[in-house]
């Protein structure tokens, strides 16, 4: 029913959640999960913000502060699908719009379902549902479940 799945991952609590929800699905129907980063300021900031001496608020990250952050989160994602019981996942990191990046990549590995957290880190002022996942909802070619 759900071979392929896309997960937007950022590091955040719910990407955390969506991730350990796409890894109990695909465990059930032998399906394998794509993990979608798209690096921002915020995700940056928090992957390296136990670096010494980086000042998220006044610094524009450098290109390889980004990879690095990158590698981070995408090292975050693949432990947790791994305790999860799913060690088998690819990540995916993409330059651009998140909404935009996960509903492309997953249109290009073939998922049948996306799954993303209700709130992510970059859209800190939505209140209800976060505005990547609700386009996401809105472009996706595929199911799309989103979890808190």
């Amino acid at each position: 029913m759900f071979d392929t799945i896309c997960v937007g991952f950022d590091g955040s609590e719910p990407s955390e959640n969506a991730l350990r929800t796409a890894c109990a699905i695909a465990e059930k129907f032998n399906g394998s999960v794509h993990v979608v980063h798209v690096p921002k300021h915020e995700t940056v900031a928090f992957a390296l913000g136990a670096v010494s001496g980086y000042h998220a608020a006044t610094t524009m990250p450098s290109k390889e502060e980004v990879a690095e952050a990158a590698a981070i989160v995408t090292d975050t994602a693949k432990k947790i699908a791994d305790v999860e019981g799913h060690s088998e996942v690819t990540c995916h990191i993409v330059d651009g719009d998140p909404a935009t990046a996960v509903v492309d990549k997953a249109k290009a590995v073939g998922a049948d379902l996306i799954v993303s957290g209700r709130r992510g880190l970059g859209n800190l002022s939505a209140m209800v549902l976060g505005s990547t996942s609700s386009d996401i909802s809105h472009r996706a070619h595929c199911a799309h479940l989103t979890v808190k």
